[in-house]
């Protein structure tokens, strides 16, 4: 036996997968960038509709223009954690615009947004806390979980009755009661019942954390989120996101009013012990993180793409979430099916996301595609013919409506 015994399970996967794929789904090189929407791949022109670019921004001309601009001035990188050398007054002034922007008290700034989940979850919570997760929380979610030592208790994806009654349980069993939850789901795209659980966690005196990753930029008047949407913002206790999905750089962020949250920035490892990011990624969040406040037909539109593609896909017979968001996911029956329409709608000249058990819900297959306000209706179009003629030339039936 060696170190690498562990892995062969995983192995013998990787290669019935490969065997019913001829690209990698997993290993996909995007040579070159044409435009947030266009790519080339294995040489040829292709659709990008599995890169989470919501609004487009990572192409954003601002964006670049403020990018270059900082990097010739401060340099790279900043070569340190933001509690040592590496806080420059750009960092400062992101989350002071963050915490505008979201109208809370305070705001911490990490090197991604799965450190950003990382950090808090596992900080918030101690040893002699307890922890609700929703089942179908993202995986940074319940490893920040594993770190916390505090007591992991899971309940039905989307479910406050089955909150509520798993909250009951321990309700006399001294210990914070942290409930974690995201406003959009990323495999399915299915948006949570916010204002449900609201109602539980004041119930039963619990702390609530949304993770907005996939609504932040889209949902509500202004972008904030479900919260903002569902008008419930003053009840949510903290708020984390990403800059990597609508903002289109790297970097997370939690939000709060707590005026005990600044302590956080000293005993958070994930914010303590990384580099913080370089001067061009915050120069360029910030730029476009003003490009959503002040572009709201940015929003509207990713509204009108992602209702039309959805609604052609139910027209056409496929199986999808229950919900209209920027993921749209097609569900199928098994692995190998899943793998062969993933090779075939790359060999068709669309690009999307593949994802496997058991990261999904059911431990079902996906063909998860994230719509972009920049996707013009005949590109969305032509996705819908080439999910369709896929579909035919592998075998996959379908009900049409």
């Amino acid at each position: 036996m060696d170190i690498f015994t562990k892995f062969e399970p995983l192995d013998n996967k990787i290669d019935i997968l490969l065997s019913n794929s001829k690209h990698n789904p997993f290993g996909t090189v995007i040579d070159t960038i044409i435009s947030p929407t266009v790519g080339i791949i294995n040489g040829k022109e292709t659709l990008l509709f599995g890169t989470n670019n919501y609004l487009g921004l990572s192409q954003s001309e601002p964006a670049k223009q403020a990018a270059s601009h900082a990097a010739i001035r401060y340099g790279v990188g900043t070569t340190g954690s933001r509690i040592a050398n590496g806080s420059y007054s750009q960092h400062q002034s992101l989350e002071d615009e963050i915490k505008n922007f979201f109208h809370k008290r305070s705001c911490m700034v990490f090197s991604t947004g799965y450190q950003a989940t990382l950090g808090m979850v596992s900080t918030l919570a101690g040893k002699d806390d307890f922890l609700f997760l929703d089942a179908d929380c993202h995986a940074s979610i319940y490893d920040g979980s594993r770190m916390s030592q505090a007591q992991i208790i899971r309940f039905r994806h989307n479910d406050p009755d089955d909150l509520r009654k798993r909250l009951r349980r321990v309700k006399n069993i001294k210990g914070v009661k942290l409930v974690v939850v995201e406003g959009v789901y990323s495999m399915l795209g299915d948006i949570i019942p916010l204002k449900e659980f609201v109602d539980v966690k004041k119930e039963e005196n619990a702390y609530l954390m949304i993770d907005e990753a996939h609504s932040f930029g889209i949902f509500g008047d202004h972008g904030r989120g479900i919260a903002e949407k569902e008008n419930v913002e003053q009840d949510i206790d903290f708020v984390v996101g990403t800059f990597s999905k609508s903002l289109g750089t790297v970097g997370g962020f939690c939000v709060s009013d707590y005026p005990q949250f600044e302590t956080l920035r000293y005993c958070t490892r994930p914010y303590m012990f990384t580099a913080s990011l370089p001067p061009e990624v915050i120069a360029a969040t910030r730029e476009n993180l003003n490009i959503i406040q002040n572009q709201p037909k940015l929003r509207h539109k990713l509204t009108a793409n992602a209702s039309r593609f959805y609604h052609a896909l139910q027209q056409e017979g496929f199986q999808t979430g229950p919900d209209i968001s920027p993921v749209i996911s097609v569900i199928l029956d098994d692995v190998a099916q899943a793998a062969q329409f993933w090779d075939k709608v790359l060999e068709l000249g669309a690009y999307v996301n593949l994802s496997l058990p058991p990261a999904t819900p059911d431990h079902r297959p996906l063909l998860r595609a994230s719509i972009a306000a920049t996707h013009e209706n005949d590109q969305i179009d032509k996705l819908v013919s080439i999910y369709v003629q896929s579909a035919k030339e592998i075998g996959i039936p379908l009900g049409r409506n």
